[in-house]
């Protein structure tokens, strides 16, 4: 997160300080659900999400090493997005979400 919860003896804290921004959570359930993803296939599946925010939040998920950066065109320089192996531990964490959001949501 841009400024933290400033707690860093918190677990919890420090988790939300990699993921809790808005949005960090939907682009992991997207990485989740069709594996390696293109900036343009965010943008489509993240209606109303600012290109400045996207690319924002990309990086900072890339600085935790919780996704991984692919070129896959030069000339213009285009990156295909994907979990790391410390991203996909996060899946029980969006799986008990998931779960919570269809009983409580």
């Amino acid at each position: 997160m841009a400024y933290g919860y400033g707690q860093e003896d918190c677990p919890v804290a420090r988790a939300l300080d990699v993921i809790g921004e808005k949005w960090s959570l939907l682009i992991l359930r997207d990485l989740f659900r069709k594996g390696p993803l293109r900036f343009q296939a965010f943008e489509a599946a993240l209606p109303g999400i600012a290109p400045n925010t996207l690319s924002a939040r990309l990086k900072s998920l890339e600085a935790a090493g919780v996704i991984a950066t692919r070129l896959y065109e030069e000339h213009p320089p285009r990156y295909e997005y994907n979990l790391t192996e410390k991203g996909k531990a996060l899946g029980p964490v969006l799986k008990a979400l998931h779960n919570w959001g269809e009983a409580h949501g």
